[in-house]
């Protein structure tokens, strides 16, 4: 039961986040154009509403590094990460075929390969694959070092975080967005990148284009340093 929720709740997150991605971008679409406000405040709303559907069921980790770097500062059970990973990368994929089903008629409207790809997973701004590292690891850090703080005692008592936990969340999302996505994107979640991108790369497979698999292993081993690294020092600071 846990599991169903972690697919449902990452398959929501993916389905707005990727939906605000294919409305700013895509060709003929009524929010074309949108800009970067709307897609950091779309993907925050998105991930509060996963939280909301998975939080009281399976704690709504909605993303593998979250979970492991959980396991890691000792918060959750090692045993079942590898069911949450894998119940996370076939909610993402689900997620973003909805999305693909949803926009097609303007996915087929996009000439634009890249345009198209971006829509589903992350590509950076400034090809740069050791400073491209650096952000997804600093902005996973900060996740989930952010999350781990937002669950202290201190802080619940402070601001009712059992009732409203997806809400500080939500402002981090969109804060980390704002503040340290524009460079790579800010995957800081590898079930939102790498399952979207192989549904990119099945859904284009007849063009031959670009899925950016040279680039695709930052997205996934960025955020799972980063969060490895703040489970080590949120239990070295407290």
């Amino acid at each position: 039961m846990k599991c169903f929720f972690e697919f449902l709740g990452t398959l929501v997150l993916v389905l707005l986040g990727d939906g605000v991605c294919a409305a700013n971008s895509l060709e003929k679409t009524k929010g074309h154009g949108g800009g970067w406000v709307v897609i950091t405040l779309g993907w925050g709303f998105a991930v509060m509403c996963g939280v909301f559907i998975a939080g009281p069921y399976s704690g709504a980790h909605l993303n593998p590094a979250l979970t492991v770097g959980l396991a890691i500062a000792g918060k959750f059970a090692w045993n079942a990460v590898l069911p949450y990973v894998i119940a996370q990368l076939l909610g993402g994929f689900t997620g973003a075929a909805l999305v693909y089903v949803f926009y097609k008629d303007h996915y087929d409207a996009t000439p634009d390969s890249n345009v198209r790809l971006g829509t589903f997973c992350t590509m950076p701004a400034i090809p740069n694959n050791c400073r491209n590292l650096f952000c997804e690891f600093l902005a996973s850090w900060l996740l989930v070092f952010c999350i781990m703080a937002f669950s202290l005692p201190e802080n619940t008592a402070a601001t009712g975080l059992g009732a409203s936990g997806a809400f500080p969340v939500t402002m981090l999302i969109m804060s980390i967005g704002m503040s340290l996505g524009s460079t790579t994107g800010y995957a800081i979640n590898p079930a939102r990148d790498f399952p979207p991108r192989c549904l990119f790369s099945l859904v284009s497979r007849r063009e031959k284009v670009s899925c950016g698999w040279g680039y695709a292993w930052i997205p996934v081993v960025g955020p799972l340093l980063g969060a490895a690294f703040a489970a080590l020092t949120f239990n070295l600071i407290y």
